[in-house]
This record gives C-alpha cells, sequence and structure tokens, in this order.
C-alpha cells in the first residue's frame, strides 16, 4: 500500500435519488479530511459511467480508477459508495465491489437487497419477531390483485401503497378513497414489479442510527421527524429547501421501556441481517404505545439536513473521526 490511503468517493447513479446522493457526497467529502487520506471523487451517470468533475471518462477495474483516455491510473484501497437507490442500496455496486476485490464502506449486497426490497424486509421483520405495520403485497394488475388491495383499504380505512424498490418514499401514496387506488397501484407499478399495500397508522416517527465504530456496535437514542399533521414524510419534504417538516435529534416523552425495545429492535436487525459499517433504523410509535419497524436505510442520506449524522454526533462521536477510522480499517484489511 502506497502511504496515503486512496479513497475513492463514488455517488450519483441511476435512481431519482441522483441529486440527493450528490449533496451526501459533498458532506462526506468535507469529513474525510486527513493527511493519510487521498480522496478523488466520481460521479456516476445513470448508464454507469464514471466521470470526474473535469468530464474525464474513468472506469474502475480489478482495484485500479483507469482514465479512458490512458492518462492516468490510480490504485484503489477504499471505496465509499455515496449511492441513494440502485444501484448502491440495491447492493449491484457492491456485488462489482466484491468481484474486483475492492473493500468498500457500507453494507454488504445481500444486506442491501434484502432491505432496499420492502417486501422483502417486511417478511424478514416477522420472522425475526421484530413488530411491523400489518401489510399485504401484490404482484400485478389483474382482478386478483386489484380485490386484494380494496379489501385492505375497507379493512384498515386508510393505507400506503408503496413501489417496493424505491426509496425516500418515491413510489408511495397515501390512499383513503376508492377512487383513488386504481391511479395509486398504477403508479407505484410504474417503479417496481411488486407492491406493498400497508396499513397507515398515526404515528410518531422516529429514527435510530446504528453504526459500527472502535469495534462495537452502536445504537443512538432514537431522534424525531416531525411532519405536518395528516401528511406522510415525502421525497420532497426531507430533501428541499421549502420543507415543511422538521427533526429533534433526540426524541421526547419516551418511556424506558420504549427506547428500550426501540434500542433492542435495532440491534436485532442490524446483526440478524448482517448489515455492516452503517444503517438508518426508522419505527412508528403509535398513539396506543406500539412501535413498528418502518424500514431500514443502509446508505442513509448524509446532507446538512440529514438525521443520520446529527444523531451519531449528538452521540458523541466525532464524525470525520468515525468516517476515517472505517477508511483505514477497510484499507487495512485488504
Amino acid at each position: 500500500m502506497t502511504e496515503k490511503i486512496h479513497t475513492l468517493l463514488v455517488c450519483g447513479g441511476g435512481s431519482s435519488e441522483h441529486e440527493v446522493s450528490l449533496r451526501t457526497a459533498d458532506f462526506i467529502a468535507q469529513q474525510l479530511q486527513a493527511d493519510d487520506i487521498a480522496l478523488r471523487r466520481v460521479e456516476m451517470t445513470a448508464d454507469g459511467r464514471l466521470l470526474d468533475a473535469g468530464q474525464k471518462e474513468w472506469l474502475l477495474q480489478h482495484g485500479v480508477l483507469r482514465a479512458n483516455d490512458g492518462a492516468d491510473n490510480w490504485p484503489v484501497h477504499c471505496v465509499v459508495p455515496s449511492i441513494h437507490g440502485y444501484p448502491g442500496e440495491t447492493g449491484d455496486f457492491q456485488s462489482a465491489l466484491e468481484m474486483q476485490g475492492v473493500p468498500y464502506f457500507g453494507c454488504g449486497p445481500e444486506a442491501s437487497k434484502i432491505c432496499f426490497n420492502k417486501v422483502t424486509s417486511k417478511l424478514w421483520f416477522t420472522a425475526l419477531g421484530v413488530p411491523n405495520t400489518p401489510y399485504e403485497f401484490i404482484t400485478g394488475l389483474d382482478k386478483t390483485d386489484f380485490d386484494k388491495a380494496r379489501e385492505a383499504l375497507a379493512r384498515w380505512g386508510t393505507i400506503f401503497v408503496k413501489a417496493s424498490n424505491q426509496g425516500s418514499s418515491v413510489g408511495c401514496y397515501k390512499v383513503s378513497d376508492g377512487g383513488e387506488l386504481d391511479k395509486a397501484l398504477r403508479e407505484a407499478f410504474s417503479y417496481s414489479p411488486f407492491v406493498l399495500i400497508e396499513q397507515a397508522v398515526r404515528a410518531r416517527e422516529l429514527e435510530v442510527a446504528v453504526y459500527e465504530y472502535k469495534g462495537a456496535i452502536h445504537a443512538t437514542p432514537p431522534g424525531e421527524i416531525l411532519a405536518p399533521a395528516d401528511t406522510f414524510y415525502t421525497y420532497e419534504e426531507k430533501y428541499s429547501e421549502g420543507s415543511h417538516s422538521s427533526t429533534q435529534v433526540m426524541a421526547e416523552g419516551l418511556s424506558q421501556k420504549q427506547l428500550d425495545a426501540i434500542e433492542a429492535y435495532s440491534y436485532r436487525v442490524f446483526e440478524s441481517l448482517k448489515l455492516k459499517d452503517l444503517s438508518r433504523v426508522d419505527f412508528f410509535l403509535t398513539e396506543d404505545g406500539d412501535i413498528y419497524l418502518n424500514e431500514i436505510n443502509t446508505f442513509p442520506g448524509m446532507t446538512p439536513i440529514s438525521m443520520f449524522p446529527k444523531m451519531v454526533m449528538n452521540a458523541g462521536t466525532d464524525y470525520s473521526d468515525y468516517l476515517c477510522s472505517q477508511v483505514r480499517r477497510l484499507a487495512r484489511a485488504q
């Protein structure tokens, strides 16, 4: 290994979260400043090409970043795949890195795939004995599937129709009127081949940062998303400058029993699903005091307003040291 750790920061990707990925990469680049780390950033286009700031095209091959014009080669000791959605959170990019033997920061292919798919993740939560919101899933738009969705709406009153393979509330629709159901189903299927039908619950939205640091797994106290009444935390609410939502880095008013349960569930899914390095585990706390696991984000947003870095720092962890130490650990293991 050379004196410096050559760290490749890859952002962008082919999903609807491309632009947010760039903002996450901005924040990570600010934090990965250390004398022993040489950082190079490339943006992945929707068709998988890697471009630097000067629009030079690169190819990552056998652990070496190679310029397509043949003018430069750069050995890579660690990759930080700052890609929300496809192909980062879906596990595809990690699979390619493993085939090349390149260490990377974040969860592996199988864990990423499980958590990104809303149907698969719900089945896993149930198998692990972790409470989650009641659900059905459908595989098409035939009469049987429509009837199943209509029955769920009649049973629960209000439902969420969710594309199975999207992040950040993309392809997610709240439905309380039968006349809205057809459109919601068709739009959800335009994003994914499978659709989750989930009971809508009136609940507080809580988030926990779970991460590995200095040889141990840490779970922060839950923070809270405070969205306007009778709305849900849409993509626009998460990332737009005009968002009406706010966040609290530590949720207030939870009993010790609730805090203990949320912590135990967070550790259980992180360890049982073989997550690695980081995740954000999201919960609902209903008006009746029920705790439901909502979803797991295997590469949470790290924009200036994102909850994951705020919660990690609030827990007393220096965020720059956290990222730098992970890169050093991965490079040493190469």
